[in-house]
């Protein structure tokens, strides 16, 4: 799925009213039946709604479900911003009809401080949307700041108010705090950081029939990984493959006290896919990656920690998980760096040891895959001030590199190095736990070896470690799910996938 700017899903709107054709007034009601189908099938247990409405289209799209909602046998109180009524033509329209109606109630913003709002009230959000262009002040910011307080439920309507759609919010910026978010059409940037995306609560993406050809045609460098892109990525299994039709991986991991992270690593890898894996790790790991990991074969790397990386031929290499910063392991990497061309995947302590040396870092072959959390990411390329200033970063050293990075945190970046971003909306923070990032490693490095390109198989990659901790913590909770539960949820992923893209004749 595209991410589009305010300004350029302003633009699709404006070509569906003309290309469709179709009002604008009726395009508002489109969306407001979208929110109104919703709330519907999921707000059974509520009975009142109290719906804010700004002055805007998005006040119009509020006036339009509280309209609806009434109509569907719900108590609605509206409230405004009774000193200035001057809407825009859309809103304006929709608040006409909304008084006609002598069942809704309509009151000034200042009513909320004696107002008894019910537990069983939803409020809804319609003040601000996309249009927000500046941050709040006045008596906004103190009806924001009561709504906040409100301990009902709150919906807010395409963004919650305050949050800009495109640039992270300044610090203290007032912003609803919101349970739900019914987005139209699209996924907006802030959604998906850290500082912003937390007011939205559960984002809930509706689709409104914006024109397809104008979707289609409009550029965007941003992504959301969605259930499309995988299946036009995933390649089911032949029939009449062998294992060697599904690569050489050679997960290169593991020190003295370490070596749960080289199990991890392999397990995934293998669970995964890979024809054949390879393990490189000390000699002190032996014993548990054997009895641990039957599945793959042992290289020696060393006794206590990695001191030699040899280069096997037609082999995809992942190499970090638990390593180490021994200095014998760093002049290993080193060491292999400087004689590898192909592709692989750096992770965790290698990520460590490039840091230290700017004549390190250019050592990563082109076309390679990094995944770094934020800390690592900024002991190799440098701090800054929030999340988007991060990819703004990450797309300058993709490109500079030429190589993917996977920018680890609650929405997964992926970089290309064409400077594009795809955002990862699967996972939980059950994954929040050491080990997570070993098994991607191990996910990526196989789907390298099975020939997916590198952007391919970092979307899959980060989309299936996500996706089968979503069915863990389904099963077993957040809390208590471990990396090792995730990798036995790989199957089940896999089992799913192939369902959909298989076509039963």
């Amino acid at each position: 799925m595209k991410i589009f700017t305010a300004e350029k899903i302003k633009a699709g709107d404006q070509f569906t009213i003309k290309n469709e054709p179709i009002t604008s007034i009726a395009l508002m009601e489109r969306a407001a039946q979208k929110c109104v189908d919703w709330i519907l099938t999921y707000c059974k247990n509520h009975h009142k709604f109290a719906v804010f409405c700004g002055n805007g289209n998005n006040g119009g799209d509020g006036f339009a479900i509280a309209r609806m909602l009434y109509l569907k046998g719900f108590d609605v109180d509206v409230f405004i911003d009774s000193s200035n009524e001057k809407f825009s033509d859309d809103a304006h329209f929709n608040y006409e009809k909304v008084k006609e109606i002598s069942g809704i109630s309509i009151y000034d913003f200042s009513a909320i401080d004696k107002f008894k709002f019910d537990n069983d009230t939803v409020i809804v959000d319609a003040l601000f949307g996309t249009g927000l262009s500046r941050k709040l002040e006045g008596k906004f910011v103190w009806l924001i700041n009561a709504l906040n307080d409100l301990k009902q439920v709150k919906i807010s309507i395409d963004v919650p108010s305050g949050l800009f759609s495109d640039q992270i919010s300044e610090e203290n910026q007032t912003i609803l705090k919101a349970d739900y978010t019914l987005s139209f059409q699209f996924w907006k940037r802030t959604f998906l950081h850290p500082e912003t995306g937390k007011f939205t609560g559960k984002v809930i993406v509706l689709d409104i029939d914006l024109n397809k050809e104008y979707i289609d045609e409009t550029s965007t460098d941003y992504f959301v990984i969605d259930d499309e892109i995988i299946k036009e990525i995933f390649r089911p299994r032949s029939d009449f493959a062998h294992k060697g039709t599904y690569g050489r991986a050679a997960i290169v991991a593991g020190s003295f006290g370490k070596m749960g992270a080289a199990v991890l690593a392999t397990k995934s890898t293998l669970k995964t896919g890979t024809g054949l894996t390879f393990t490189v790790a000390p000699n002190c790991g032996y014993e548990i990656l054997q009895t641990s990991c039957p599945e793959a074969m042992f290289v020696s790397g060393g006794e206590k920690c990695i001191e030699n990386i040899e280069i096997q031929k037609e082999t995809v290499y992942g190499i970090g998980p638990g390593l180490g910063t021994d200095i014998l392991t760093k002049k290993a990497l080193i060491e292999f760096l400087n004689d590898v061309k192909e592709p692989l995947l750096l992770d965790a302590d290698a990520l460590n040891i490039i840091s230290e040396s700017r004549e390190t870092i250019n050592l990563i072959p082109k076309n390679s895959v990094i995944t770094p959390h934020p800390k690592e990411f900024e002991r190799l390329f440098g701090k800054t001030e929030n999340s988007f200033k991060r990819v703004e970063l990450g797309i300058r050293k993709a490109k500079e590199l030429q190589i993917f990075i996977v920018l680890k945190d609650h929405h997964t970046q992926i970089i290309t190095p064409e400077g594009k971003v795809f955002y990862n909306i699967t996972g939980n923070s059950g994954l929040a736990k050491g080990g997570s990032g070993d098994i991607l490693t191990g996910i990526i490095t196989s789907l390298l070896a099975q020939k997916y390109s590198p952007e391919t198989a970092c979307i899959l990659g980060v989309w299936l470690h996500g996706k089968a901790a979503d069915l863990t913590a389904e099963k077993i909770s957040k809390e208590s799910m471990l990396p090792t539960d995730v990798i036995g949820e790989l199957g089940n992923v896999f089992l799913d996938l192939n369902k959909k893209v298989t076509t039963l004749l």
